[in-house]
């Protein structure tokens, strides 16, 4: 067998249907489209969401909520993080370039350190923003906590 001979299954492909084609064919004169009206036209396209004149999903269901514009997001980091950072590449300043090498935040996301998990090493981390409870570890264990 070769690459050029390789065809499918008899039976697995059908002809599509060859319409206003004649009448002969059984799909001739009206073309499947029925009689008249703006749907037999060609150009022709509905409304998204158009269901028959009936009251569409989206207008039937309450409009609910709000988006916040002045929201801030942070890309969260927990200490157990910076630990693990700490352990495996023995780093002693944490950057948002240190975070970026790593894989842990993009270009253009604050960081902020978040209190979970232990901290044991002495750091300097420079983020965005601080929960009490990461700053108050970072400066226990004789680190630096710089917020930008």
């Amino acid at each position: 067998m070769k690459l050029h001979e390789l065809k499918p299954a008899k039976g697995a492909v059908k002809d599509g249907k060859r319409i206003g084609r004649g009448e002969g064919s059984g799909r001739g004169g009206t073309s499947t489209r029925g009689h008249k009206g703006a749907q037999s036209r060609s150009g022709y396209s509905r409304k998204i969401g158009f269901e028959g004149g009936q009251m569409p999903l989206q207008r039937r269901v309450p409009k609910f909520g709000f988006k916040n514009i002045n929201r801030v997001e942070y890309r969260a980091i927990n200490l157990s993080t910076l630990q693990d950072l700490v352990d495996r590449k023995k780093i002693t300043e944490v950057n948002k370039e240190v975070l970026m090498d790593n894989g842990l935040v993009a270009k253009n996301d604050l960081v902020k350190i978040l209190g979970s998990g232990e901290l044991k090493a002495k750091l300097k981390v420079t983020a965005n923003a601080y929960s009490v409870s990461a700053k108050k570890a970072i400066e226990d264990n004789g680190g630096e906590a710089i917020t930008l």
